[in-house]
């Protein structure tokens, strides 16, 4: 039994003997009953009074067939039944012309003109290899058979077992991008993304994401890889990546290294925002104290008792000490005690916030406003930044940004 020879741009290995039944003939003999009607008429008699008129021109103010297509194409949909039909055809291989044969020599008849259309790539494959007895062969290897089916159905249907794109979504992954075919390029991209991914074989994915242009997926598992750095370095994927491709491997540290900077650098813009935040509790503790009074201090016309119900400000308390400290502290000039100096600030920075310097009852506010026009550029810029971030802080990081600006 003889053995045709596949003419495929694939690189292949010489393939075992097929069945005698693969010589399939297409006639191109027209049969005679079909000639009269491809003939022009040459009958002298005419018929022109049966013919009826042509209809009047459509009205101009209906829609043009481009706008019309356009709303067709809009609400377009597949109903199951044609996509039941288009199923059938490839199962059944009706009217085959195209035999695709696999890694294990198996082979899934096709038709020629539906995998031009459906992949242009393939169809270019198919129209390079010869024809022999009306049929095209071409060999797809490196691939189980039941990939390159589920692969060759798509291109049919649109449809897939669910199974089955689970088991061979790596290798669909690749056919999709190697012949173009989007819309299965999505879905195993969809696939990979909704927890298929593990610490196992994450590193593989994302090699093959970067071979196959999709950048999404690369930024997936390269997240995963930067969240469970400890675990994904000892498995043995990234053992051979590292041997393989060393410069993904480079690539990878600096993004481990980076994430931690950035994490760093989050925790210190935390804790710097917290000491923002006391710093503006601070203001409000300072503003409730000189102008209504808290527990047992506050303005000189207003009784006060020990007694007194404690208030909604969590810096009342420890702001109480500190000005009782101040009122009575003999050093109280700044630089000289580490307390008064730090009452100082709290002053000063009061009165950079404070809009109503005249009628303020917070001690020195308008002192204060007064100093500013005396100090040096550098001196205000510090200020300036200060009071920004103590705003900002109140506000919020979104809020805080726009403050800023102002």
């Amino acid at each position: 039994m003889s053995s045709p020879t596949l003419d495929s741009p694939w690189p292949s290995s010489p393939s075992d003997s097929f069945c005698g039944s693969f010589n399939i003939r297409i006639e191109g003999e027209i049969p005679d009953e079909i000639l009269p009607v491809l003939e022009d008429p040459t009958s002298s008699v005419s018929y022109n009074h049966n013919i009826p008129k042509p209809p009047p021109p459509v009205p101009s103010k209906t829609y043009s067939w481009n706008k019309y297509f356009k709303r067709l194409s809009r609400s377009c949909s597949v109903p199951k039944e044609t996509m039941d039909t288009w199923d059938k055809l490839f199962k059944d291989g009706y009217g085959a012309d195209v035999y695709i044969f696999t890694e294990d020599e198996s082979y899934i008849p096709a038709h020629f003109s539906v995998l031009s259309i459906a992949s242009p790539v393939l169809g270019n494959f198919l129209q390079q290899s010869k024809v022999k007895n009306g049929m095209r062969y071409i060999k797809i290897p490196g691939v189980p058979y039941e990939a390159v089916y589920t692969f060759i159905r798509f291109l049919y249907s649109s449809c897939y077992e669910k199974e089955e794109m689970k088991k061979f979504v790596l290798h669909l992954l690749v056919l999709s991008h190697s012949y173009s075919v989007p819309s299965l390029k999505r879905v195993c991209i969809y696939l990979l993304e909704q927890g298929w991914l593990r610490k196992e074989n994450v590193v593989d994915v994302l090699q093959l994401a970067r071979n196959c242009d999709a950048p999404r997926l690369s930024l997936i598992c390269i997240r995963m890889v930067v969240k469970d750095f400890k675990a994904i370095s000892s498995t043995e994927g990234w053992k051979v990546m590292k041997q393989v491709n060393p410069a993904l491997e480079q690539e990878l540290l600096e993004s481990v290294v980076e994430a931690d900077s950035r994490k760093e650098e989050r925790l210190k813009k935390k804790e710097e925002r917290k000491v923002y935040l006391q710093l503006y509790e601070a203001m409000e503790a300072l503003l409730h104290i000189c102008r209504d009074g808290c527990r047992t201090i506050g303005p000189r016309d207003k009784v006060f008792r020990g007694s007194q119900v404690a208030c909604d400000f969590p810096a009342c308390k420890g702001l109480e000490t500190l000005v009782r400290h101040f009122s009575s502290c003999k050093t109280r000039v700044p630089g000289g005690c580490a307390h008064c100096k730090r009452m100082w600030q709290l002053l000063e920075l009061h009165s950079r916030i404070c809009d109503e310097p005249d009628s303020c009852k917070v001690p020195l506010c308008r002192h204060f406003k007064e100093k500013m026009q005396q100090q040096t550029k550098k001196d205000e810029a510090k200020w300036k930044l200060l009071v920004s971030k103590v705003v900002a802080a109140k506000l919020g990081p979104i809020s805080g940004r726009r403050a800023s600006f102002l």
